[in-house]
């Protein structure tokens, strides 16, 4: 999920399987959900190791033989380092000495053991991380005191308006901005491509000395000219290479920074977004003027780089966690994400989990894989997990058609010189290819596809997939084109994201596609002309949900909602490097302090900051608490007093693409009531599951046992959304029933009472403990239950189906909002 949408096309299932696979946009939707269920399935086989073997296994001395290593993240119980290493280092490189001497004995050669420990973890892991072969790693769970050998994945990355479009007035006094002192001395750790630390985005202006509590540095990088220097602001700056470059080889420093430097942008983008300074004037190319600001302008600001030119990977990830809790970080933000394997497999889920428990909140992209159900990624429970949304901001450029005059709606960033006012002629790359067999390339305007005699002086028509939008565009220009027309195909739907193309172009839905396809069709000499109408505000409706941003339910536990709050992300206006162009193209020599992006990873640094403001205003809040408070205020209508409306589909949406709704900062920071979690509530949680003792000792090696008195299923973890599951296979009941448990903690008035109003869905029946919350102080917890019956549904064997409620309990001025989702499933029959 590389989820800067100027690269790779958003609306697809990941750039990882675009980029290796070649995979584009118009797969089938119905091959989506069979391609991301076999791709889980073998990661998780992948994962399994020594307790999964083929009836053809091969014997050990065979896979001796096998040369090709990979990276593996080796857990170990730190108790158990035997006594005769002095450090945890030595006995890491010991251990992983003898599993390369169990190879060399076997193959009887002499071959150079090399020191292949690439990170040492001590912190939110134990352990190291190291290359091995498969048969090595095999080895390696065999050593005394280690735990599990994890095959490393490779991860990808998934504003002036938005603080006003957020009810964020830094203008005026308001609740939050007062007590959070704008987050002042919060310290938000961001996970990315790094830094350029001369935006103004990143001025220590007036602000006052760096706590005394901050631990971390400033890392120099090589060459010199890739340093980054830290101030009072930006106070930490770390990089991580080693294991993508054990993956791939050395970082080519001719394009990009050995250092925490920033030269894709990315990171940039996403440190300003969650906490960057008061920026005036701040635009990209003219488009969105204004003030630029993040969402906690005074947070201190710490970057550690772990995603390169390919592609990020655990190794690395897991070592800048284990860093920032040490440096004393407050937030992490982490717009990354890959395939959903189980938590105890997962190195983000276990290494956020630690820094959960030491009262960090975690903030993660939710994915760019819309609008296909089961996409959410990062959907472990003590991850705040966010989807994307727009705002009430458009760049229009509208095609008008010859012939009948007709006009449709696109969006465009393009600032150069137009078309004029003349009608131009148009064409369809379908039909401007070089020969008939490359006809289908032609349509998707890929590098070398146009016929430069079709294409001179015209405006072409290009189908979006495959090749990024951007550079379609270049490849239109590189053939004599005058413009271009980038059309959404069906399985895009109507999702629109602006780009700041090289040459005069718009992007249109896939309504308006096949009107201006049926429109070339329909005459020999069919024209057009582009009208760009630069930045307009008031859209309605806004927001609306975005059709790349990846959807519910959670593929790994379908009793925890996810994704769990949706923010800004489309056409996000932020801080941007100075090594590359807006486009990221290679020939686009354009250079600007501010860029418009869209993705998840635009929307998660909006909670981030929003979290820092939360904890600088209420210090005593745990991350469950902050977490709560940003999920129960979240409202439902748009702008047009509608309820949220999903791009995808231009109709109402549901919780699984927003979660409890659009995050609503001032009145997150005075909720009423939070559904608080702690450490040993997840435990409780993943016992639930099922999980074995010793899969809860992956994730927190502390645990010695199950709660005695564990969940009696994973609906009753305390989260401030509900999601209940019927599973009625084999089931002749009439009657289906459940219930769940929610306790409830007083942050308001001492004395107040709320009463519980709800709606369930269509054949569903909801039945309260009590209609009644009443509170006589502060922290004080009530406990309710609510049951749940409703009739079987009819279900073909494997699937599952979902309805969608609500609650909220008011005392007058708080209204805590929690979505309710009911599922029925239909298993398989145990024999098959």
């Amino acid at each position: 999920m590389y989820e800067i949408s100027r690269v790779f096309d958003v609306n697809i299932m990941g750039e990882f399987r675009d980029r290796k696979l070649g995979i584009n946009d118009s797969f089938p939707s119905w091959l989506h959900g069979v391609y991301y269920r076999v791709s889980v399935i073998l990661v998780i086989l992948s994962c399994l190791g020594s307790s999964w073997k083929p009836a053809t296994a091969a014997t050990p001395e065979a896979k001796l033989l096998d040369f090709n290593v990979r990276t593996y993240i080796i857990q170990v119980a730190p108790t158990e380092k035997p006594a005769v290493f002095t450090t945890h280092r030595s006995w890491y490189e010991s251990t992983v000495y003898s599993v390369r001497e169990l190879r060399r004995s076997q193959l009887l050669t002499e071959s150079k053991v090399e020191n292949d420990i690439l990170h040492t973890y001590s912190n939110v892991f134990n352990g190291f991380a190291a290359r091995l072969s498969a048969a090595e790693a095999e080895a390696m769970e065999q050593k005394p005191g280690v735990l599990k050998a994890y095959p490393e994945q490779m991860r990808q990355l998934h504003t002036t308006y938005t603080p006003k479009f957020l009810g964020l007035n830094y203008s005026t006094a308001t609740a939050l901005t007062v007590e959070a002192k704008y987050g002042q001395d919060v310290i938000i750790g961001v996970l990315d491509t790094g830094v350029w630390p001369e935006r103004e985005s990143f001025s220590d202006h007036d602000m006052e000395p760096v706590p005394a509590r901050w631990k971390g540095k400033c890392v120099d990088g090589s060459p010199s000219n890739s340093s980054v220097t830290c101030n009072k602001k930006l106070i930490g700056a770390k990089y991580y290479s080693r294991g993508y470059e054990a993956a791939t080889g050395p970082v080519n420093t001719s394009a990009e920074y050995l250092s925490p430097r920033d030269s894709e942008g990315h990171g940039t983008h996403t440190a300003s977004t969650a906490g960057g300074r008061l920026v005036n004037d701040a635009s990209l190319l003219g488009f969105a003027p204004g003030a630029a600001r993040g969402m906690a302008p005074k947070a201190r600001l710490a970057v550690y780089k772990v995603c390169w030119q390919s592609g990020c990977y655990d190794s690395d990830i897991l070592a800048a966690f284990d860093e920032a809790v040490v440096d004393g970080v407050d937030v992490i933000s982490l717009s990354v994400g890959g395939g959903v394997v189980p938590y105890f497999l997962d190195p983000i889920a276990i290494g956020s989990y630690s820094a959960m428990k030491r009262g960090i909140l975690i903030s993660c992209s939710a994915g760019n894989s819309g609008p296909g159900p089961l996409t959410v990624t990062n959907v472990a429970p003590w991850i705040t997990t966010v989807a994307a949304s727009t705002v009430d901001r458009s760049f229009p450029a509208t095609v008008k058609l010859g012939g009948n005059g007709d006009s449709v709606y696109g969006t465009s960033l393009y600032s150069g010189p137009g078309l004029g006012e003349s009608l131009l002629p148009l064409i369809y790359g379908l039909s401007a290819a070089k020969t008939s067999a490359s006809a289908a390339l032609g349509a998707l305007c890929l590098e070398g596809s146009l016929d430069p005699a079709k294409v001179k002086g015209k405006v072409v028509l290009c189908d979006r997939g495959t090749n990024a939008r951007v550079a379609k565009g270049q490849v239109v220009k590189a053939a004599g084109g005058a413009g271009m027309i980038l059309t959404n195909l069906p399985v895009d739907g109507e999702g629109l994201v602006a780009d700041s193309h090289v040459l005069p172009a718009t992007a249109v839905g896939a309504v308006a596609g096949t009107k201006i396809k049926a429109y070339i069709n329909s005459t020999k000499t069919p024209t057009a002309i582009i009208q760009f109408g630069g930045t307009v505000y008031g859209i309605k409706p806004a927001p609306v949900l975005s059709s790349f941003s990846s959807r519910g339910p959670n593929p790994e536990t379908p009793e925890i909602l996810k994704p769990d709050i949706t923010a800004p992300g489309v056409n996000i206006l932020a801080a941007w490097t100075g090594a590359a162009g807006p486009t990221g193209l290679e020939g686009d020599d354009r250079r600007v302090s501010f860029n418009i992006i869209s993705g998840t990873s635009m929307s998660c640094p909006h909670i981030s900051g929003i979290a820092a403001l939360l904890k600088a205003a209420r210090p005593d809040w745990s991350p469950a608490a902050i977490k709560s408070a940003i999920m129960t205020t979240a409202y439902l209508k748009d702008n047009a007093g509608n309820v949220l409306t999903d791009e995808a589909t231009g109709n109402m949406s549901n919780p699984f693409v927003y979660g409890a709704g659009h995050v609503d900062p001032e009145r997150a920071v005075n909720p009423g009531l939070v559904y608080d979690l702690g450490p040993e509530d997840y435990v409780g949680f993943l016992c639930a599951v099922n999980y074995s003792l010793g899969a809860v000792k992956l994730i927190d090696p502390t645990v010695t046992e199950c709660p005695s008195a564990k969940l009696k299923s994973p609906s009753d973890l305390n989260y401030p959304s509900v999601s209940v599951v019927f599973d009625q296979t084999g089931t002749s009941s009439t009657v289906l029933e459940t219930s769940f448990t929610r306790t409830v903690t007083n942050v308001g008035p001492a004395k107040s009472t709320y009463t519980v109003t709800w709606v369930a869905p269509k054949g569903v029946k909801f039945s309260f403990s009590t209609s009644e919350l009443k509170f006589k102080k502060v922290n004080e917890k009530q406990t309710f239950t609510v049951k749940v019956s409703s009739s079987p549904v009819k279900l073909p064997p494997g699937s599952m189906q979902s309805a969608f409620g609500f609650m909220s309990w008011y005392d007058g001025e708080h209204s805590v909002g929690s979505p309710i989702v009911v599922n029925w499933q239909q298993s398989y029959p145990a024999s098959q």
